[in-house]
């Protein structure tokens, strides 16, 4: 199996990514603010509780996170429609690229701009997980677990039910993605006390690996 699937959806992509994913959202939980960039629901959520409650101000500060993730989408859908068929360079390793340029960038912003650093990251996260939807062919996503934990709970049952080791072999993915996600969240956390503000840089090396790996092998 391992020939037939393309390097931007080898397992050990999707891990490198989802300790990234996992640092940024420690990263921005503890040292931004108590926000949490990667997914967007908790923002929807409070952005319609501050609607109720005629708190626009409040309202506007969840609502910048959410566009910046709906921009990041766009970016990687554009970067991709622009660049798909260039043979010098795959488009994944351009959004790849693109999100350390960022990720940097944020490291230098003081904390009298974390609505900034949030929004900035909330771009990058969007701009991973369309960029990379896929492990061995199973929608994956690498800056959220809910929908992995469903996937590999999903599969786990079908081998209990089946016996077929496929599904066996799927739910390890699933439930490894999701380790590693934990595991990135855990260095972030740990990286804060030391790093600081420049702990987003951190991120950066997960990324720098993935590069390396797609310039090595057709991503």
């Amino acid at each position: 199996m391992e020939q037939q699937v393309q390097m931007s959806e080898r397992f050990r992509v999707g891990a490198l990514l989802a300790v990234a994913g996992g640092l940024l959202d420690a990263y921005t939980y503890l040292q931004r603010g108590g926000v949490f960039a990667n997914a967007q629901t908790g923002n929807i959520v409070l952005l319609g509780v501050r609607l109720a409650e005629g708190q626009w101000a409040k309202a506007l500060h969840y609502l910048a996170p959410i566009l910046a993730f709906v921009a990041g989408v766009l970016a990687a859908e554009w970067i991709k429609s622009r660049f798909k068929e260039a043979t010098a360079v795959h488009w994944r390793q351009l959004s790849v690229g693109m999100e350390v340029v960022v990720l940097l960038l944020v490291a230098l912003l003081p904390h009298t701009m974390d609505a900034l650093a949030n929004v900035a990251v909330s771009f990058v996260c969007a701009v991973q997980v369309e960029s990379f939807r896929k492990v061995h062919g199973s929608a994956f996503a690498t800056t959220m677990c809910t929908g992995n934990l469903r996937s590999g709970t999903e599969r786990l049952w079908l081998w209990l039910h089946t016996g077929e080791r496929e599904h066996l072999t799927r739910a390890a993915y699933y439930g490894g993605v999701n380790l590693c996600f934990i595991g990135g969240a855990a260095l972030g956390a740990w990286l804060v006390g030391v790093m600081g503000l420049y702990t987003v840089g951190a991120a950066c090396i997960p990324l720098l690996v993935t590069l390396l790996l797609m310039a090595r092998r057709r991503a």
